[in-house]
C-alpha cells in the first residue's frame, strides 16, 4: 500500500490518523464510504490535532467559560490602594489655607508640598518600576504601601513647613513604588478575556479617589481639622496591607526583566518602537487633557460666572465621565481582542472624542452643552489611560511596571507643559480651545500610528 501523510504547513506532524464522521455519525477513514477507490491505495489524513472527541464522550469536555472569569476580590488590595492614591492626588489643594495658617507659612509656600509629591512621582516612577520588573510585585507593593503608610502619619504630625513637604515627597516616592507595580500586577494576573476590563476598573477606582479627595478633604477639615484627612489616608492605606500580602503572590507570573544596566533597562521602554510611539503620544494627549483641565474652572468661571459650589458639581461630572469612559475602553478592548483585534481599535477615537470635549467646553453655546463637552473630555480620557496601560501591560511583558511608569511620568511632563502652554494666552478660554483641541487632533493621528503599527505587526506575526 502507498501511504499519502497530509497535514497543515509550518506544523509539526504528529503521526495521529484522523478519522471522518460518517453520516450515521460513527467514524470512518477516508478509504471508506460509498465511493471507495476501485485500487488498492489507502490515504491517510494525519493532523497536527487532536482526534476528534466521540459523541458519547462530548460532555466529559470542560468548559472554558470559568477559566476566563474576572474575579474583583482578588483585586481588592490593589483597587483599594488605587482608590487612596487617587484621593491623594487633590487632596491637599482645599486644604492649603488651614495648613498654611496651622505651620505658620503662605499658601503658596505651603502648595510646595503639592509639587513636591508630583515631581517626585514623576521622577522615580520609571526607577522604581524597573525595581517591580527585577525583583517582583509583592515587594514592591508592599515596600510602597509601608512607606505610604509612614508618609501620611509623618504628614498629620508636621509642626512646620519642612516636615510637611518631606513627608509629601516620601509619599510621592511610595506611591510611585507602588502604582507602576499594581498597574503591571493586574494585567500579569488577569485573564486575557478581561484583561481590558480589570484595568478599566483599576483605573475608574483611581478616577474617583480624584473626585472624591476635594470634597473629602475639605469635609474632614470642617469636622477634625486639617490633619484628620491624612489620619484617615494611614489608616485606609494600612488596612490595604493585609489584603496585599494575602491576595498577591510572593513571585507574580511575570517574564524575566533584560539584565543590563539600570540605566539602559529604565530606557528599554523608549527603545521599542510601539512603546515609544505610545509614550509621546501620551505626552500630547496629556499636555491637551489635563493641561487644559488646570484652567477649566476659571474659563467656565469666565464664561458662566459659577460660583465656587456649582464648580464642585463640575468636580462631579468630570468624576463621572472618567468612570464611564475607563469602564468602556476596558470593555470595548476586551471585545475587539476577543474578536482578532489586538490592535487598540478606539485609540485614535479617544484624541477625536477629547478634541470635541474640550471644544464644547471651551466655546460650546450655553452652559449645557459645554457641561456635556466637559462628560465627553473625561469619557475620552478615561478610555485612553486605560488602553494605555493595557498597551504597557501587553507589549513588552518583561518592563510591564517600568512601561507602566513612564505612562504616569510623561503624563506629568504633559500636564505641565500644556498648563504653561495655555497660561502664556492672554485670555485663558481661547488658549484653552487652541491647545486643547489641536493637541487632542494631533494625539488623535499619533494614536492611529500606534494602532496601525500594532496591526502590522500582528499581520506579520501571524
Amino acid at each position: 500500500m502507498t501511504a499519502c501523510l497530509a497535514g497543515r504547513e509550518g506544523r509539526p506532524q504528529d503521526g495521529r490518523i484522523g478519522l471522518l464522521p460518517s453520516r450515521r455519525g460513527r467514524f470512518r477513514l477516508p478509504s471508506e464510504g460509498p465511493a471507495a477507490p476501485s485500487h488498492d491505495k489507502v490515504v491517510i489524513a494525519v493532523s497536527s490535532i487532536s482526534d476528534p472527541p466521540r459523541p458519547e464522550q462530548a460532555e466529559d469536555v470542560p468548559p472554558l467559560a470559568p477559566a476566563q472569569a474576572f474575579d474583583r476580590w482578588r483585586y481588592a488590595g490593589v483597587f483599594l490602594l488605587l482608590f487612596l492614591f487617587g484621593t491623594e492626588t487633590f487632596l491637599v489643594s482645599p486644604l492649603l489655607p488651614t495648613i498654611a495658617d496651622s505651620v505658620h507659612t503662605t499658601e503658596a509656600a505651603a502648595a510646595s508640598s503639592v509639587t513636591a509629591y508630583v515631581l517626585v512621582y514623576a521622577v522615580a516612577a520609571p526607577f522604581l518600576g524597573l525595581l517591580s520588573d527585577r525583583f517582583g510585585r509583592r515587594r514592591t507593593l508592599v515596600a510602597g504601601t509601608l512607606l505610604f503608610v509612614v508618609s501620611n502619619a509623618a504628614a498629620a504630625l508636621s509642626t512646620g513647613l519642612t516636615l510637611l513637604v518631606v513627608s509629601r515627597a516620601v509619599a510621592g516616592l511610595a506611591a510611585a513604588a507602588a502604582g507602576p507595580a499594581i498597574w503591571a500586577h493586574i494585567a500579569e494576573t488577569a485573564p486575557e478575556a478581561v484583561r481590558g476590563r480589570a484595568l478599566g476598573l483599576g483605573m475608574a477606582l483611581f478616577s474617583c479617589g480624584q473626585v472624591i479627595g476635594v470634597p473629602l478633604g475639605g469635609f474632614l477639615a470642617g469636622l477634625a481639622g486639617w490633619r484628620s484627612a491624612f489620619w484617615a489616608l494611614t489608616i485606609g492605606t494600612a488596612a490595604a496591607v493585609p489584603l496585599l500580602l494575602s491576595q498577591v503572590q510572593r513571585r507574580s507570573a511575570q517574564a524575566a526583566a533584560p539584565q543590563v544596566g539600570a540605566v539602559r533597562a529604565i530606557l528599554a521602554g523608549w527603545a521599542d518602537p510601539t512603546l515609544r510611539r505610545a509614550l509621546l503620544v501620551n505626552t500630547v494627549f496629556n499636555t491637551a487633557n489635563l493641561g487644559a483641565y488646570t484652567f477649566l474652572g476659571a474659563v467656565l468661571v469666565q464664561r458662566f460666572d459659577l460660583s465656587v459650589q456649582a464648580l464642585g458639581l463640575v468636580g462631579v461630572l468630570v468624576g463621572a465621565g472618567s468612570l464611564v469612559g475607563s469602564l468602556l475602553g476596558g470593555r470595548l478592548g476586551d471585545r475587539a481582542r476577543t474578536a482578532g483585534r489586538s490592535d487598540l481599535p478606539m485609540l485614535p477615537l479617544w484624541g477625536v472624542l477629547l478634541a470635541a470635549g474640550v471644544a464644547l467646553a471651551a466655546k460650546g453655546p450655553g452652559l449645557v452643552l459645554a457641561l456635556a463637552g466637559v462628560v465627553v473630555w473625561f469619557l475620552a480620557s478615561g478610555g485612553f489611560v486605560t488602553d494605555q496601560q493595557t498597551l504597557a501591560g501587553t507589549i513588552a511583558p518583561e518592563l510591564r511596571a517600568t512601561s507602566s511608569a513612564w505612562l504616569t511620568s510623561t503624563m506629568y511632563a504633559g500636564t505641565g507643559l500644556g498648563a504653561w502652554a495655555i497660561g502664556t494666552f492672554g485670555n485663558v478660554t481661547d488658549g484653552t480651545l487652541l491647545i486643547g483641541t489641536g493637541l487632542a487632533l494631533v494625539a488623535a493621528l499619533g494614536a492611529l500610528a500606534v494602532s496601525l503599527g500594532l496591526r502590522r505587526s500582528a499581520a506579520s506575526g501571524a
